[in-house]
Formats: structure tokens, sequence, C-alpha cells
């Protein structure tokens, strides 16, 4: 794929030198079928940015965070904001995408001609574990390779035996579902339809019609809680087809709960999440700052600006093509623990020519392609309101 005429100009800014300012894009769904999430996960990467400027020893300068939308699902829109915030904002590295299938676009149509980092906090697809990125794309969250195998044991844990389960018609739908059919039948449990639906329809009782028909003890929805699946779970709901739902990521928020409350009652799922200490400080944080830190994927997108930040300073350099060689190291083993609230000390750590071993909100462990080893917080439906059931 030919690079854009803008690479030269970008990496003769970015190389080498301190800057005054240093740009990060934060490219999210602000509209689209994960809305309701998207102001948190923003406000959490703001919170590790404006930490860093705070401790006014950052080597390249002032950090400044530059919004762009997503769409969630809209890969035209994704890519055109992605290519404005290179071209014309010149960002030195996208917290971003945040669904799976705008991420892989941007990821194949923006940053990998114009050789720009993309650190991920939520797009969970199997398929970006392989993908081409040049060594670019990172991500904060696990693997859907990973939700699988934790769906199929949440399942077993509670007696279940056979399910259907309903995706959204795209990438991180259709792998999700692959992953957790693969998982549940690999235990011994039965699936009696995998069905995929599409977003922004009216009605869903055809859809809902072929699952009932198909039978099952549980729907899994694997969709997003402002479209599609809630979409499915009012149309189960009147007619009777189901009324115990299991929820992965995409449909962990509080939007549900507000729309259906008591009526999803022992309906119960799973989302990126730890229970270290760094995430009960991050929420601490988030609190004092005006947001909801226990919001998916909000841990994880403050992670994911701190990594990128720690990585530039480890490098000496806001040069993509430099300081990507640095993520990893700034997210494993060996140096000193990180946890939010101690960006300062890392700094100063690696000023010293130390290391330091980022654990951040969502203890961070990047393996293989740079993505999160994983852990989840089981949640369940009780009294309308979601409430932690375990970590896993």
């Amino acid at each position: 794929m030919k690079k854009l005429l803008l690479t030269t100009a970008l990496v003769g800014m970015t190389a080498g030198a301190a800057q005054a300012q240093v740009n990060i894009g934060i490219i999210l769904g602000f509209t689209g079928p994960l809305e309701s999430i998207t102001p948190a996960m923003a406000a959490g990467a703001e919170l590790a940015i404006n930490e860093i400027n705070a401790a006014g020893t950052f080597p390249h300068g002032t950090v400044t965070a530059i919004r762009g939308d997503s769409g969630c699902i809209d890969s035209a829109l994704a890519v055109a904001t992605a290519e404005r915030l290179v071209t014309s904002d010149r960002v030195h590295g996208i917290m971003g995408g945040d669904c799976s299938g705008v991420t892989g676009a941007m990821l194949q149509n923006v940053a990998r001609p114009n050789g720009v980092v993309m650190i991920s906090p939520s797009a969970t697809s199997p398929a970006l574990s392989t993908a081409e990125d040049d060594g670019l794309f990172f991500r904060t969250a696990p693997s859907d390779a990973r939700q699988g195998a934790v769906v199929a044991d949440i399942l077993r844990d509670r007696g279940v035996t056979s399910i259907a389960i309903t995706y959204t018609n795209n990438d991180y739908g259709a792998g999700l579902a692959d992953s957790i059919k693969t998982n549940f039948e690999a235990a011994g449990g039965t699936v009696t339809i995998v069905a995929s639906h599409e977003d922004g329809k009216a009605d869903y009782s055809a859809e809902v019609g072929a699952l009932a028909a198909a039978g099952g003890e549980v729907l899994v929805v694997a969709g997003y809680m402002d479209q599609g699946g809630r979409g499915i779970i009012r149309a189960s709901l009147d007619s009777g087809a189901f009324d115990t739902f299991h929820l992965p990521d995409g449909m962990i928020g509080t939007s549900l709960t507000d729309t259906f409350g008591a009526e999803i009652n022992g309906s119960f799922g799973q989302h990126p999440g730890s229970d270290n200490a760094g995430t009960a400080t991050f929420h601490e944080m988030a609190t004092a700052a005006g947001f909801d830190g226990t919001t998916a994927f909000s841990p994880e997108s403050y992670d994911a600006a701190a990594l990128m930040l720690l990585a530039m300073a480890r490098a000496n350099s806001t040069d993509p093509r430099v300081y990507k060689d640095h993520v990893m190291d700034i997210a494993n083993a060996p140096g000193e623990q990180i946890a939010p609230g101690q960006l300062a000390r890392a700094l100063e750590i690696i000023a010293a020519g130390g290391d330091v071993d980022y654990v951040g909100a969502s203890a961070v462990e990047l393996i293989g392609p740079g993505e999160s080893a994983g852990s989840y917080r089981e949640v369940e439906v009780v009294d309308g309101a979601f409430q932690t059931v375990r970590f896993r």
C-alpha cells in the first residue's frame, strides 16, 4: 500500500527533538451503538493525559487530546476521522478505535500507510490478533478468543447446558459468536442456533421467532446495548421467547439496565475488568474527575493513553516508528510496578534509565501480538442493576 505524502512531514515533525505539543487522537464511537459508554472511555484516556501534563516532566512538552468520532460501526466515517487527525491535527498516536470493524479499517487505511501507532481499549475481534500491523497496533482489551472461553466457563458454572446465540452482523459479533460456540461445545454444551441480526431495525420479531423455534435455556446476545442487541431483548421479552440473557461486553452498560430494569433480573455476563489495587485507585480518580470509572473499557482507555505516552518517554521520541518498539517493554516486567496516579513516578524512573512495569487500571500485561492477556468482571442483573459476581 502506498504511503500518503504526509508521512515524510509527520516523521520529520515527530522525530528526535522534544516537541512543544504532543497531540493524541481519541477516536471512539461518540455516535452509534455504543455511544452511552464512550464518554467515560474518552474521559479515562484524558485522565491519563492530564496526569502526565500535571507531572510537568514529560520530555516532549504538553500533551493535547483531540477527539474524533468513529461511529463505532461506520468504517467510512472512522477512516475519514483518522485521516483528518493524522493529516490536519498531526496526531502522534491514536487511542482507539473502539469497535473492531472500524479499528481494522483505520489500521489498514490510515495507521499503516502513515506509520501511526494505535492502541485500542476495546476492539476485541480475534481477527485483529493476526492482522498485518507493522508493529503499530496494540490493545489493552483481550481478544474475544479469550472472552469465548470465559463465557463457556460462566455458563457451565451456572449449570446452563443449551444456548441460542444471536450476534450483530460485523467483525466483532461474528468473531465473538464463533468463539462462544466453539468453547461452549468443547465444554459439552449444546448450541441450538447461531444467527446474525442487523443493527438499526425497528422490529426484531422475525429474528427472535427463529431463535425461539431453535430453543435454548439462555439467549446469548453478542450485540450492542444501544442498538440491535437492545431490540433483540425487547422482542424476546414481549413475545415470551426468552427471559434470561447472557450479555457479553458490548451489552454491559447502564443504558441497558436503565431501559429494562428488573425485566432482565437474573441475566448475566462479563466485560474486561480487574480487581487489582490499581483498579480501585482508578475508580477513585475517575469519581474525583466527575465520571464513572466502572464503565466498561474506561480503565482500558486510561491504560492505552498511559502506555503510549510512557513509551514515548522511554524512546525519547514522539515518532511512532520509534516508540512503537517500547510499548511492550513498558507494559511488562521487569521494572517497578506502576499504578494509576503514579505516572509522574514512571517518568522519573524512565528519565533515570530505570525500568517500569506498567500495571495500570486493568492489570495490563501484553502478550503475543500486543494484546491484553485478559481478566474479566462477571456481572448479574439484580434489582434492575448490574452487580459484580466475581473476577475471572
